[in-house]
């Protein structure tokens, strides 16, 4: 019988083959229905640009907020890049 493991970070981030996302915690989704992981930074960005891509509004707004909340991180360059031409803009 085969050992199952619990999922590994390492591992996953290469590589999210069906058997370990199905071992993923619902928490490490950004939308119901086990859509978008955002288990790791790589995936929480691959959702972030998938959701831009094919995501309603109110999805693009969640998996936002599911990204961000996660990975603080995640975004901000952009978001201070806007802010500082916006500024100059302003000036």
């Amino acid at each position: 019988m085969k050992d199952i493991k619990p999922y590994s970070e390492e591992k996953i981030a290469r590589e999210l083959t069906t058997e370990a996302r199905e071992d993923l915690p619902k928490a490490e989704f950004a939308l119901p229905g086990r859509r978008y992981p955002i288990h790791d930074a790589n995936h929480a960005r691959n959702a972030l640009a998938r959701v831009s891509q094919h995501g309603s509004p109110s999805e693009k707004a969640k998996v936002r907020a599911a990204v961000h909340s996660k990975y603080p991180d995640i975004g901000e360059e952009k978001q201070a890049c806007w802010a500082t031409e916006y500024l100059k803009l302003k000036s």
